[in-house]
């Protein structure tokens, strides 16, 4: 299990994380989201002690990584593939970093064969592919079969192939009680394959649930197509509905205003407006995760064309 507790890491000025508080439980996929420039790779840095924090902690099963006898079978991670010496095997590489963690050098062998990658094991590095270092980097932090895994966009570069791979691969390894955090900017892949969902924005934690429970956090949307869609929207605004345009009509919130389809149903009858279509739009990762960072995004556009 991963604890974070009260994090907070600042440089001079500038407050990268701030006051950050959380668990990735065992037996679990936990999505990390955040805009750029949030704080989600500071976290992670924190966690795995490459920065120290300026106050908090960030514990590794109760212990900082740099406390455990053998770091390497607390965690493993992967922030970055840039780091690998091109002119290195990919044996050559998990050897390496196998002996500096006083592990087995046949666990190199065997993580190259966990990941699928025993054909090229003795091709440099520089001539992978991005999704073949992608999984280069999954073998080196499962080196020490760890019991706490920590990605950073492990999605990136992989074809659709290797995204179900790893799909699979990260399923099996929360089933057999890993605490597994993943960051990514693939929101629809996080809805999908992540238990639970943290979200930050500007270093602080603004979400913290189950992925269902974000999911039906907001109230349910109607899609609705009328024959005179204008004033439909007009009569819900004065009723102090929440309304918006979509593509092909109206996405009305149901809340104390329009509590279900029926209220608005009857809305429509009394205006003597047509629908044409209506049905239930349940909320999506995207849109959740966008309401809830609006206001810590570092780039925003001023709305305006250059």
């Amino acid at each position: 299990m991963i604890e974070v507790e009260r994090l907070s890491k600042r440089y001079g000025e500038f407050v990268a994380v701030d006051d950050l508080d959380f668990t990735v439980p065992d037996g679990a996929i936990t999505g990390f989201l955040g805009p750029n420039g949030a704080g989600k790779s500071t976290a992670m840095r924190c966690m795995l002690g490459l920065d120290r924090p300026t106050s908090g902690a960030a514990l590794i099963d109760g212990l900082p990584l740099a406390g455990h006898a053998r770091p390497a079978t607390a965690a493993g991670a992967v922030l970055d593939t840039s780091w690998f010496h091109p002119g290195r095997t990919g044996l050559a590489h998990l050897k390496i970093a196998a002996a500096s963690s006083r592990l087995p050098l046949r666990r190199a062998e065997e993580a190259l064969e966990a990941v699928g990658m025993s054909s090229v094991a003795h091709r440099n590095i520089g001539k992978y592919s991005l999704g073949m270092k992608q999984r280069l980097g999954i073998a080196t932090a499962m080196l020490g079969r760890p019991r706490n895994i920590i990605l950073d966009e492990p999605m990136n570069g992989l074809d659709p192939q290797g995204m179900e791979w790893m799909r699979t691969y990260l399923r099996e390894a929360a089933a057999e009680g890993h605490a597994v955090l993943v960051s990514s900017h693939l929101l629809t892949e996080m809805e999908t394959l992540a238990d639970r969902l943290l979200v930050i924005g500007r270093g602080r934690l603004v979400g913290d649930r189950r992925t269902s429970d974000f999911l039906n956090a907001r109230d349910r949307e109607a899609a609705i197509s009328t024959d005179d869609d204008t004033r439909l929207e007009m009569r819900l605004r004065c009723l102090g509905a929440s309304v918006r345009r979509l593509p092909d009509g109206l996405g009305v919130t149901f809340d104390e205003a329009v509590p279900d389809a029926t209220a608005l149903s009857r809305i429509c009858m009394d205006l003597g407006v047509l629908i044409t279509a209506l049905g239930n739009r349940p909320a999506r990762l995207e849109e959740m995760f966008l309401e809830l960072t609006a206001e810590s995004s570092e780039y925003r556009t001023g709305g305006n064309r250059p």
